[in-house]
């Protein structure tokens, strides 16, 4: 359990670190991937899925 809380942490970090040091283009990338279509965003969802996967595997 200490391990997945640790794996959240480090998440929101990293998912805080854009918005906090570029807030502009933040928010045109944010602009940008509300116009995806919602095969695309499923596409980068499963690609994202399988890269985290991947690195599970190899970090175990």
């Amino acid at each position: 359990m200490k391990t997945l809380g640790m794996a959240i942490a480090l998440l929101c970090i990293l998912e805080g670190l854009l918005p906090f040091l570029a807030p502009e283009q933040w928010r045109e990338i944010f602009r940008k991937v509300i116009s995806f279509s919602d095969g695309q965003l499923r596409f980068i969802g499963l690609v994202s899925i399988i890269a985290g996967l991947l690195m599970w595997v190899m970090v175990q």
